[in-house]
């Protein structure tokens, strides 16, 4: 997030800024900023879990209008975390805060801190993908990478996030905010504002290289002087963010080079111990090398598909197939920070903080992922309990096919093999596949799982309206459920059972793509969306038939039904096969072998007072 009041600051005297008609140019893109700003600012809803279409729809437009002004956009997305964790306490802190709002919006209220919903940054990725944008995984945060590409091309960058002022930039950072790319299609140009170090540094009267020692003795997400227990004492004619900063920069106009300037600073924060003094000089400097950039990892990746190395600490922990899927972001990030840290943040989703974590359901899928990955180490999770965040040890599984299997010759697995991975973990046989067609698999054998799985146990109503929720988006079938009587927001257990499924979703692509896409991956796109999913259950708490709203689609009804027989099969009692029956069961139903592969690789709710009301809305239609 960079220097924290930074951006605003500069807002207040926006004449830094130059106008320019921006257009032929590449531009490289702070994937995971644009993401956000693009879903936040549309106004798409947080609050039932997403809204897929609407923010397709958004990227492809906001693509089709840079492409017809010439601008070829190069997206880099943030990859794990650091080795050194110097951002640890940082993401501490904003999880609890999302925690906190994502409860806040589980009762209707506003809250100013926004709450991605679970599958944007996949739905982002693979829209990328079908428009043919180069899109690329940075081995770690993306804003180092994004600068240094920038720098390497002599071309913009596009982003909001507040390190872009202080990285010196030849063609300068294009700030979000101002980026007007809804108008580019009637101008042939975007009009934005362009921001350069020289305009900055010329503005306040310092020197460009003691940059970097603003932002360290400003504070950043690397460097908080206040957490170390030191103070640096400017006169500032107000106490307030915006009054310090002037300040900093009015003092830093006497400084020459930076490691002067941060010399100099120490005698500002008063009387220290030599040891205390050198931990502050240490940290100070550690956080001014951030802005020090290095060579650009993705540049020859994106002009000629030249895969980058991993840096050298993580050489000895990820196999060498591993890189190329990583980087074009067919693995996702969460698996690499469980190889390098041994670590899993759990991301918030909205639900109201008395009921367990939603994430909870999901664990034994990810234990199965942590076996493949570690063996028998543990891994650290952070999650939440009540609205507190939470920290507990996970141990993998490594029983049964997955124990079988090592990730360094993961990618020589049998097809049936990885499979037969992917249904232990889910708990289920291929025969619930009979009539599914491949694109549809992996969705029927989480929903399967989340039968079992869920906390409380599904009943019929939810199931059916999961399903009718998928046949819609599978078929482009409009279905009329709007319910004057609905809740003005979610009810809480729906939207906790909704959350459940899509966290076993989640989870269980990402198991999937450790395993190499055995099954077809499903499309975000295509999932059932939460907004839907409450309406559906509503109508059918009110009486209301699932073949109520498929009585004029035939192809619908029928997949419906399929869907319907596939999960509802007694698969619950698993036997144990071996690899040559699994192998002959699998060809049975057809699925994949590798040549596909590559192509392709591009329950009850208990009775308790909660629930009661279900009951008596059947009662009252």
């Amino acid at each position: 997030m960079g220097v924290q009041g930074l951006t605003s600051f500069i807002e207040a005297n926006s004449h830094i800024y130059e106008d320019v008609r921006f257009r032929d140019s590449r531009l490289v893109v702070d994937g995971c900023n644009l993401s956000c700003h693009l879903y936040f600012t549309a106004g798409l809803e947080q609050t039932y879990g997403g809204n897929w279409a609407a923010y397709a729809d958004l990227i492809e437009r906001f693509v089709k209008a840079l492409r017809g002004c010439g601008i070829q956009p190069y997206v880099v997305l943030d990859g794990g975390d650091d080795h050194t964790d110097k951002k640890l306490e940082t993401r501490k802190k904003r999880a609890k805060a999302r925690i906190e709002a994502a409860h806040k919006k589980s009762l209707g209220r506003r809250t100013w801190e926004n709450i991605m919903p679970l599958m944007c940054s996949s739905l982002f990725r693979q829209t990328l993908v079908r428009l043919e944008v180069p899109v690329a995984l940075s081995s770690s945060e993306a804003d180092r990478e994004v600068a240094a590409l920038a720098s390497e091309w002599k071309c913009p960058v596009l982003s909001k996030d507040g390190d872009f002022y202080i990285f010196d930039l030849p063609a300068g950072l294009l700030p979000i905010p101002h980026f007007q790319w809804e108008v580019a299609e009637q101008r042939g140009f975007v009009p934005c504002k362009k921001y350069t170090v020289s305009s900055f540094c010329s503005f306040y009267n310092i020197q460009s290289p003691v940059l970097p020692a603003f932002a360290a003795l400003a504070g950043n997400d690397f460097v908080k002087l206040g957490d170390m227990g030191v103070s640096l004492r400017l006169e500032a004619p107000k106490k307030n963010r915006p009054a310090h900063l002037e300040a900093l920069l009015r003092w830093l106009g006497g400084s020459q080079e930076p490691q002067e300037a941060l010399e100099a600073a120490l005698k500002l924060m008063g009387e220290m111990s030599r040891q205390k003094e050198a931990e502050v000089l240490q940290s100070l400097s550690a956080g001014m090398e951030e802005y020090q950039l290095p060579p650009s990892a993705l540049g020859r990746f994106f002009i000629d598909r030249t895969v980058p190395p991993l840096p050298p600490e993580d050489q000895a922990l990820v196999p060498d197939w591993f890189r190329l899927p990583f980087t074009e972001g067919r693995l996702n990030k969460v698996i690499l920070d469980v190889l390098r840290l041994r670590r899993a943040r759990l991301p918030a989703m909205v639900e109201h903080g008395r009921l367990t974590s939603c994430h909870i359901a999901s664990r034994p899928i990810r234990q199965v992922m942590y076996g493949l990955l570690l063996g028998e180490e543990e891994v650290e999770e952070y999650d939440r309990e009540g609205l507190q965040l939470t920290r507990c040890m996970v141990r993998p599984f490594c029983r049964g096919a997955a124990g079988q299997l090592s990730l360094d010759s993961l990618d020589k697995a049998e097809l049936s093999q990885r499979v037969r991975v992917l249904m232990e973990a889910l708990k289920v046989e291929p025969s619930c596949f009979q009539g599914v067609e491949p694109h549809l698999r992996l969705l029927v054998a989480v929903t399967c799982y989340w039968m079992q799985s869920a906390s409380p146990t599904p009943d019929l109503d939810l199931l059916q309206a999961l399903l009718l929720g998928l046949v819609t988006t599978h078929t482009s079938t409009a279905l009329q459920v709007e319910n004057k009587n609905a809740p003005p927001r979610p009810d809480y257990f729906v939207a906790h059972a909704f959350n459940q499924w899509q966290s076993c979703v989640m989870f269980s692509v990402q198991l999937n793509q450790l395993l190499g896409f055995p099954l077809p991956e499903p499309q975000v796109i295509r999932l059932c969306e939460g907004k839907l999913f409450h309406q559906l259950v509503h109508r059918l708490w009110g009486g209301v038939q699932p073949e109520h709203f498929l009585t004029r689609t035939p192809s619908s009804l029928k997949l419906y039904r399929t869907l319907l027989a596939a999960v509802q099969q007694p698969q619950h009692r698993r036997t144990t096969h071996t690899l040559e029956d699994l192998t002959a069961k699998l060809e049975q139903f057809q699925l994949p072998n590798k040549d596909e592969e590559a192509a392709r690789s591009t329950g009850h709710w208990p009775k308790n007072p909660e629930l009661g009301r279900k009951q008596e809305r059947r009662g009252q239609n």
